[in-house]
């Protein structure tokens, strides 16, 4: 992706982290508690971005791009599974010295962040989840299942961008404005920039034959270490793929949780329902500050 292009409402400039011979971008903006916001597919950290310019005045916003996604470098012989980016986010973590955060998560971050995060529950202090599993389902959209397709998906995700392009109209409830579709298509124009999005379909874990399921088990179990971090749930009641039942899962497994369900909002939660969770964020994280 070209750094120099304009991107509507994207004023930062990204870092990066050396891991395993690739660059990893990152953000990383404003000063304070820091606030660790984890990405899915097929976004970036693009994804956060008026959070982050709303909140870096008083709390230092970690954003980064997985690899294969954003600014990050997008090498063809790499695994892309669940291991390689809790990995990878544990050691630009563990860069950046950051000792104690708030972790936001949303999509696959879910799984990454929360994976990382029951590796080191001390370093957490709360929690923003947003339209997300960190535990086993076999619950899977027949439109995503069909991105898994041997020679169907490649075509779909690769060929014709068919999921990254869905998600800027079936991920939201209300139309993306044109500038703001192009910037979370941007980094994903070519066959080769879209082999991160075809592998995370793919390490989606539906049973136990899957090389990532024992590491979901892991990461499903890893959340009981959690039990007593605050929470803030903020779900999109109109998500097709994490639905209600998603939502109320979280709430069964962290019933003290501070809970706001958006029911005319979808997948993109941050994008139809931004303002009212911008305010909650906020709120949260200030009762967290001492």
């Amino acid at each position: 992706m070209d750094l120099a292009a304009p991107l509507a409402e994207y004023p930062f400039e990204p870092r990066f982290f050396t891991v395993d011979g690739h660059r990893l971008a990152y953000l990383d903006e404003g000063e304070g508690l820091p606030l660790v916001m984890v990405h899915g597919n097929p976004s970036w950290s693009y994804l956060y971005r008026n959070l982050v310019s709303h909140l870096r005045d008083r709390f230092r916003c970690i954003v980064p791009d997985h690899l294969g996604c954003g600014f990050s470098d997008k090498p063809q012989d790499y695994p892309y599974r669940l291991a390689d980016h809790i990995g990878n986010l544990e050691r630009l973590l563990d860069h950046l010295r950051v000792e104690r955060c708030v972790l936001a998560v949303h999509d696959w971050g879910g799984a990454i962040g929360m994976g990382w995060a029951g590796r080191h529950p001390e370093r957490v202090a709360g929690a923003v989840v947003l339209n997300t599993a960190a535990f086993r389902s076999r619950r899977l959209p027949l439109r995503i299942a069909v991105c898994r397709w041997p020679l169907v998906g490649p075509l779909l995700v690769r060929g014709l961008n068919g999921f990254a392009r869905a998600a800027t109209v079936m991920a939201v409830s209300r139309p993306m404005r044109p500038g703001v579709a192009r910037a979370f298509l941007a980094p994903y124009d070519s066959w080769r920039n879209r082999i991160a999005l075809l592998r995370f379909v793919e390490d989606i874990p539906m049973n136990e034959r899957h090389s990532s399921w024992p590491l979901l088990v892991e990461v499903e179990r890893s959340l009981d270490r959690l039990h007593d971090c605050p929470l803030l749930l903020c779900w999109g009641g109109r998500d097709f793929c994490f639905t209600k039942h998603f939502y109320a899962e979280w709430r069964r497994r962290f019933p003290h949780a501070e809970a706001h369900y958006f029911p005319a909002a979808n997948h993109y939660v941050l994008e139809d329902a931004g303002d009212e969770i911008r305010l909650r964020i906020e709120s949260f994280l200030r009762r967290l500050e001492n």
